[in-house]
C-alpha cells in the first residue's frame, strides 16, 4: 500500500466522537425553588451557589440548561428528575436537546 493510499484510508476510518445533548429543566408555576435547588444538588452535582442561579434562570426565563452530557447520561438524569419530581407530587419538566 502505498504512503497515498494509506493516507486516504486514516481519512476514511477516523470515528466522530459521541455527540452532546444539554439536559434543559422548565419552569413551572407548581415546584417550589428549594425542590429545583435540591434537585440540582443531588441530581446534576452542582454546588449550592450554581444551584441557586439556575434557579432562578429556569424561573426568570422559562428555561435554562442544567448539564451538557453524552445521550445515556443525560436521559439518566432526566429519568431521575422526573422520578424525584413526581414522588415529591411537583410537575416540573426536563428535556433533552443536541448541542
Amino acid at each position: 500500500m502505498t504512503q497515498e493510499q494509506h493516507k486516504a484510508q486514516d481519512e476514511i476510518t477516523r470515528l466522530k466522537g459521541p455527540g452532546k445533548y444539554n439536559v434543559i429543566m422548565l419552569n413551572d408555576d407548581s415546584t417550589p425553588m428549594d425542590f429545583v435547588v435540591q434537585v440540582l444538588i443531588g441530581i446534576f452535582n452542582k454546588d449550592l451557589e450554581v444551584a441557586k442561579h439556575l434557579t432562578l434562570e429556569i424561573h426568570e426565563k422559562g428555561r435554562s440548561i442544567v448539564g451538557t452530557y453524552m445521550f445515556e447520561i443525560a436521559e439518566q438524569k432526566c429519568v431521575e428528575t422526573i422520578s424525584a419530581a413526581r414522588s415529591a407530587g411537583f410537575p416540573l419538566s426536563v428535556t433533552i436537546e443536541e448541542t
